[in-house]
């Protein structure tokens, strides 16, 4: 029978010197500063050489990142550019003329309403009106009189007194009609000219879109003074919100330079600046309230997206591993990056990134310097997989 037994020494003296060369090559990358690679190999993708011509790689790079600090939020309407309209008097909605949604200009009319209101407060003015011209007249004539000695000092005075609140009166009756949207023209006109509408058109005094409605024809509308009829906001400005602890203000000021991401649009970067900074602090959750303006200009970020929000002190700079911002994709809420095994192969690999500075993205761990990273066509490279999954 043949002896077995030198076999096996050998055999476990392989696999003992094996394990060892495996330790040794991981202690190494970890005393190399690099950021440590997943253990678990990701999914594998081939694509054809015609596909592979839109794919870019390019090298890990450790590069000189600015300090910076990374705060979840919402998106929220800026409560400079947000009009909340109600109806100054009490009355009927006649028309309705713009809807939910609906982009408005500054001066445009929004609905019509119906008020008795109107023909109340006219009545008031033509009566201030003629007795204002009754009160010049009798002015003038005791006036004429008194400087010729034809009437007293008191008479004069009291006719005087009356001109002055006859005066008064008027005043308050035309700004009473202006209030209620009569156009100054109207009134200026001679009586039997004048054309009084009972009703008059609610307008926005802002360019902005429709985000709230509450009104539908036939509504009575005025009665209660907080009733709001309509909600408008100008969205192409909005802001960021978050909270930020007491222990990482030194990180946070005005003017400071942020970048925003939501998950709609994972791979694009929306700029903006610090606009306010709290000035208290909350005793129970010991934050404050942090606040960036941001242009919208093309309607992509909504009020109440969660976001994150990168903010970049202009000093202190380090050194990270960096990669592209283009070549991270995030499922969910986890990143990946795709990293060349041969060519026209990737794995994909599960990324911890931190935060945006500029077209770049600190990677935390997860990949390692050198390591060839698709910083174009990532893309494409998640959609086949997707594809083949099913």
């Amino acid at each position: 029978m043949i002896n077995a037994r030198p076999n096996m020494v050998r055999l476990l003296s392989l696999a003992v010197v094996l394990a060892l060369m495996g330790y040794s090559e991981r202690t190494d990358t970890l005393a190399s500063g690099s950021t440590v690679a997943s253990e678990e190999p990701g999914e594998l993708v081939r694509v054809s050489p015609k596909a592979s011509r839109e794919i870019v790689v390019e090298s890990a790079q450790v590069k000189a990142v600015t300090e910076g600090l990374t705060l979840l939020g919402r998106m929220q309407y800026d409560p400079d550019h947000v009009v909340r309209l109600s109806s100054p008097l009490v009355g009927i909605v006649k028309t309705v003329w713009v809807s939910l949604g609906e982009h408005v200009k500054e001066g445009q009319a929004v609905a019509t309403v119906e008020s008795a209101a109107i023909g109340t407060a006219y009545s008031d003015f033509a009566k201030a009106e003629s007795d204002l011209e009754l009160a010049k007249q009798n002015f003038r004539r005791v006036k004429d009189l008194y400087e010729t000695h034809s009437v007293s000092k008191k008479d004069f005075d009291q006719a005087q007194n009356d001109l002055m609140k006859d005066q008064a009166e008027y005043r308050r009756a035309r700004e009473r009609l202006l209030t209620l949207k009569v156009p100054a023209s109207e009134l200026d006109k001679s009586r039997v000219e004048r054309r009084i509408s009972m009703r008059f058109d609610l307008k926005s005094p802002i360019d902005g879109v429709v985000i709230e409605k509450n009104l539908t024809i036939g509504q009575m509308v005025g009665a209660d003074p907080s009733q709001i009829l309509y909600t408008i906001g100008n969205l192409e400005v909005l802001q960021a919100v978050a909270d930020v602890y007491e222990r990482d203000l030194r990180l946070v000021g005005e003017g400071m330079a942020v970048f925003v991401e939501v998950q709609s649009f994972p791979n694009e970067a929306f700029e903006g600046t610090v606009t306010y900074v709290g000035e208290v602090i909350d005793p129970t959750t010991r934050t404050t309230k942090v606040r960036c303006n941001l242009k919208n200009l093309n309607y992509k970020l909504k009020p109440e997206m969660f976001v994150r929000i990168h903010i970049m002190k202009p000093v202190s700079e380090s050194l990270a591993l960096a990669v592209p911002r283009e070549a991270l994709i995030r499922i969910g809420d986890e990143d990946f990056v795709f990293v060349e095994k041969i060519e026209m192969e990737y794995e994909r690999r599960k990324v911890v990134a931190g935060p945006l500075f500029g077209d770049l993205v600190e990677i935390h761990e997860g990949l390692k310097a050198g390591e060839r990273v698709v910083v174009k066509g990532a893309l494409l490279l998640k959609g086949a997989l997707e594809k083949r999954r099913g």
